[in-house]
Order: structure tokens, then C-alpha cells, then sequence
């Protein structure tokens, strides 16, 4: 492990990094931030973007040059790494837990940082009461709402709705607003589709946050936000702030959901040919899932794009090849299923780089990123990522 550290380190251009290695496009990673910058602002709204795809300063300090920003978590161990790089209003979009709750409070106490909570349950709510004791420090809360049948959250016609903000007011804590995420806008794939699910996900969140208002609750917080419904959302009228993350860097599940081009995924895994079955039309590399991750998420979509889509040393896709298995270590490439094509010649030692089919999960396998720009072979810069919970 030290020995690849210091030769990643040394390496200063992608044909001296030891393989497989996680590289980020610069140029990409910039166009994809100011492409939702400047919808968020066209519609009016704050953009609190998520950092549960990114997870690194260096990413972070790209969306907010100037200064630190609001953001989004998704670990109590990202808040901490934010806060201590000057963050200081978060938004914790996970479910919260006694133990969350309690480890989020401390640190809200040590730094003074506005760290959001999410609950959905009166049982949550009551569970405030005894951290707000413990640590003392009034939680700031938000209540989940369910849009579309997706995960967590209330319905915002559901009678527990009020039950739930009035338990959050009584344990002490301070009800912020709403919150809502439109999970299912991953299964589309078409524009009128896309838009109507970001329509049902505003007019949910903010009739949810108007019967809270008509009872008392000031709800300031109108938050909302998936990368689809981010990129299609028309109107945010009643909503005042909008979330997403893998926006920064996109991946094939948003290519085949419509949301961006091939050329917009910024991220890809470098690896090594290291053999052969031309009897079987396989090649060999030395990135498995361990380096690619798992996640199958195109394999619903019209185009199953396998583990990845393969694109040449300097990010050319070369069509129709894909990586179509994984084991631990190793992946196997192989033309996609039925096309006509045969596959390239791709001698033992050829680079090549993988198309993550989620960033967030290929990113997770991997502790740095090897800063590229465009088909340029150069590393600009190395940014540590952060892992855990």
C-alpha cells in the first residue's frame, strides 16, 4: 500500500500510475458544475449540492471557489471532514438515528456548525429530546417526505405529517422546513417523463410544506432535489433550495436516464490489459469490481452498459466494447451483445479507462483522484477523497 502511494505520487502523467487508479477530468467536472449553477439559477433556487459523490475538499472548493457554501452530507464522517475545512451549513440527508443525532450535536457543538437533521417518525422526534438534554444544543430538523413511492418519508397528506412536526416543536428542537428527493426519476428516460416527475416533486414538497403553515410551523425550507429532476425541473415555485450530487461528475445510469452525454462522465477507472481469450472474443484487465465497484444499474435501462463502458487511453469510448464481468480483481471485456462488431486488438500492457456506471459507487472503491484534463496524458493534481461513516 505505501509502496503504490509514493509511486501515485511520483506519477506525473497516467502512464506511471499503478493500475487500476481512479482519474477525474478537470475540464468535465468544471462544465458539469456550472451547467446546474446556472439552472439553479435561472429558477431562483439556493443550490445546496450533495457531497456524497464527491467527498473531497479539493471537488468542493471547484463548486464554491470564493468561499464555503451550503452543502449536503450523507455520512456524520463527511460533516466532520467539511467542518474541519471551514463548512459550516450542512444539511445531514440520511435518517437519523439516537447515535447520529447525538455524534451530529457534538460536533454542531465543538465547531459551531449548522448541521440539519432528517426524521420522519414521532419516535425520532422524541429521541431530540434526550440529546438535546445531553449535548445542549437545539437540533435543527427536517421532516422527509415521500414524492413518489421512492424510499423513506411521510406522505404529505399523511395525518403523521403534523403529529411528527408537533413532537419535533415539543422535544425542543427547531422545525426547518421539508425535505424530499425524487429517487424514482432514475427509472426514466424520457424528457416529458423527466419534467413531470420534477413538477410532482415541487408541488408534493411545497403542499406538504403549506400544511404545516397553515398549522403554525413557519417551514422557511422548501428542499428538494435529485440530479434528473435537477436538470429538468421547469418550475420551483414554493421551493427554496435544490439538492444534488453525482451531477459533478454524471455516469452512464444519468446517460441512459437522459440527464447528460457520454462525454459529460468525468470520472473512469485506468487499468491494464493482462491478457487473453481470443477462443471466448474476452480481454483481460486488472480492474474487478473491487476497483469498479458492483452496482448493475444500467442492466434495467434500454442499454445495459455491463460493468462499463471501455474507452482508450486518452478517454475515447471504443464502441460497443464494454466490461461484461467482474470478479475480484479482475475484468473481463468483451463486445456488447449483439452488436456486429469484433472485438479490437488490445495487446497485454494497453491502457484503457472504464465509464463508471455509478460514480459514486466507483469513486467509493478508491482513496485519491488523479486529476486529468481532457485526452491529455498530464496529472494536474492528486485530491484525497474521504471514506467511512
Amino acid at each position: 500500500m505505501e509502496t503504490n502511494a509514493k509511486v501515485r505520487e511520483a506519477a506525473e502523467t497516467i502512464d506511471a500510475l499503478i493500475t487500476p487508479s481512479l482519474l477525474l477530468d478537470r475540464g468535465r467536472l468544471e462544465r458539469n458544475i456550472q451547467r446546474l449553477a446556472g439552472n439553479a439559477g435561472k429558477l431562483g433556487v439556493v443550490l445546496r449540492p450533495h457531497m456524497k459523490t464527491a467527498k473531497s475538499i479539493d471537488v468542493a472548493r471547484h463548486v464554491f471557489p470564493r468561499e464555503p457554501g451550503p452543502i449536503t452530507v450523507s455520512t456524520i464522517a463527511e460533516a466532520e471532514y467539511f467542518a474541519g475545512h471551514g463548512f459550516r451549513d450542512m444539511t445531514y440527508a440520511v435518517g437519523m438515528s439516537p447515535a447520529s443525532a447525538t455524534r451530529a450535536m457534538e460536533l454542531c457543538r465543538r465547531t459551531g456548525v449548522d448541521l440539519k437533521l432528517l426524521l420522519d417518525t414521532v419516535e425520532q422526534a422524541d429521541a431530540l429530546a434526550d440529546v438535546r438534554k445531553t449535548i445542549g444544543v437545539t437540533p435543527s430538523v427536517f421532516i422527509e417526505l415521500d414524492c413518489d413511492d421512492h424510499r423513506g418519508g411521510l406522505k404529505p397528506d399523511d395525518p403523521k405529517l403534523l403529529e411528527v412536526a408537533n413532537r419535533v416543536v415539543a422535544s425542543g428542537a427547531n422545525l426547518v422546513g421539508v425535505l424530499a428527493h425524487a429517487g424514482e426519476s432514475y427509472g426514466l428516460s424520457t424528457s416529458d417523463a423527466l419534467v413531470e416527475a420534477a413538477e410532482n416533486e415541487r408541488s408534493t414538497t411545497v403542499r406538504a410544506a403549506e400544511t404545516l403553515r397553515a398549522h403554525g410551523h413557519a417551514c422557511p425550507i422548501v428542499s428538494l432535489g435529485s440530479t434528473p429532476t435537477a436538470h429538468f425541473a421547469q418550475n420551483l415555485e414554493g421551493v427554496t433550495e435544490l439538492r444534488a450530487g453525482v451531477y459533478m461528475f454524471f455516469d452512464l445510469v444519468q446517460h441512459g436516464v437522459g440527464v447528460c452525454a457520454i462525454d459529460d462522465i468525468a470520472i473512469s477507472v485506468l487499468a491494464t490489459v493482462i491478457g487473453a481469450k481470443p477462443e471466448k472474443g474476452w480481454v483481460l484487465v486488472d480492474a474487478g469490481w473491487m476497483a469498479l465497484s458492483r452496482d448493475r444499474g444500467t442492466a434495467s435501462q434500454q442499454l445495459d452498459q455491463g460493468y462499463g463502458v471501455v474507452c482508450d487511453e486518452t478517454g475515447r469510448v471504443i464502441e460497443d466494447v464494454v466490461v461484461a464481468q467482474a470478479s475480484q480483481e479482475h475484468g473481463i471485456l468483451a463486445i456488447r451483445s449483439g452488436s456486429g462488431k469484433s472485438m479490437p486488438e488490445l495487446p497485454v500492457g494497453t491502457r484503457i479507462r472504464i465509464l463508471p456506471n455509478h460514480a459514486c459507487a466507483m469513486a467509493a472503491q478508491h482513496d485519491v483522484y488523479s486529476v486529468v484534463n481532457g485526452e491529455s496524458p498530464e496529472i494536474e493534481a492528486r485530491w484525497e477523497r474521504i471514506r467511512g461513516w
